[in-house]
């Protein structure tokens, strides 16, 4: 069993807007982050029914970019929290572990989508080469369970799964 914990929490009001940074934020089960473009309807992918209301990155992943580690070996990328373009960063979550499974931040209650796949839209909007460095280590999408409040430097733990629990329904979109 392992307890993560929320360093970064963004928000962008449109598709294509800086990420501004939250000290803290509200989360609403079945809709996203108050004031994100998911939220909102206005993010890039909003259109398409998909399994974005609030999105997640590993620190971890950002360090080993920088790091030159593997998928990227040799090319040293550096890539902010800030800049990343998803709404949550956390250290010690194993996020590809995540995927069907629930887990909560602070109060708020979480259930794993789909892994996030790294896109060239990220890349062009930053002008840095990140595509590749992404690859497998892009994130997780996630419904939310159970709304609330969530604060910066919250704890993070993985839920037991419960019978009963109704999942949304995934979209064929990748």
């Amino acid at each position: 069993m392992w307890t993560g914990e929320l360093l970064h929490i963004h928000i962008a009001e449109a598709a294509s807007f800086e990420m501004e940074e939250l000290e803290q934020a509200e989360l609403i089960a079945g809709k996203g982050i108050v004031g994100d473009r998911y939220f909102n309807g206005t993010g890039t992918y909003s259109p398409k029914p998909d399994v974005r209301e609030v999105t997640l990155i590993e620190i971890e992943a950002l360090e080993a970019m920088e790091r030159g580690d593997p998928p990227f070996p040799g090319e040293k990328v550096k890539l902010l929290p800030v800049e990343h373009r998803r709404n949550l960063t956390t250290r010690g979550v194993p996020l590809n572990h995540l995927v069907g499974r629930r887990f909560r931040v602070g109060d708020v209650i979480l259930k794993g989508g789909r892994l996030n796949f790294p896109c060239k839209y990220i890349e062009e909007l930053l002008g840095i080469p990140i595509y590749t460095a992404l690859i497998n280590r892009s994130g997780l999408n996630c419904w939310i369970e159970k709304g609330g409040i969530i604060r910066r430097g919250d704890s993070i733990e993985m839920l037991p799964d419960i019978a009963g629990v109704k999942e949304p329904a995934l979209s064929a979109h990748p």
